[in-house]
């Protein structure tokens, strides 16, 4: 490899993929505002609602009917049912599969 100005390290040689024996660090965009429960949170694009919540220390927001027991996130993939939350008016919505939008507005309970 031939060294160059990129601060990530030096240049592959002709022919390899640009991230060839080197690790490569995530740039993720600017974040954007969300409300939760009336409280203003910082989403990044590209994250679910669920990762939102998550990311913000909350995690769980909804119990059994019996027994009141715990629920948030549980499988990730949309398989079960227990991290529904509202957004923007719209209940039932599986928190793991919604996209978080710049201005939504999410209720947990």
């Amino acid at each position: 490899m031939t060294s160059s100005p990129d601060p990530h390290g030096p240049v592959p040689p002709a022919g390899e993929p640009p991230h060839a024996g080197r690790l490569v660090g995530a740039r993720p965009e600017p974040g954007f505002p969300i409300t939760v429960d009336g409280r203003p949170v910082m989403a990044v694009p590209g994250q679910t609602v669920g990762a939102v919540l998550y990311a913000n220390g909350v995690r769980s927001w909804r119990t059994t009917r019996l027994g009141g027991r715990p629920r948030g996130l549980f499988c990730g993939i949309g398989v079960c049912f227990d991290c529904l939350v509202t957004v923007n008016g719209e209940p039932s919505l599986r928190a793991c599969q919604t996209e978080a939008r710049p201005g939504d507005e999410v209720r947990t309970g």
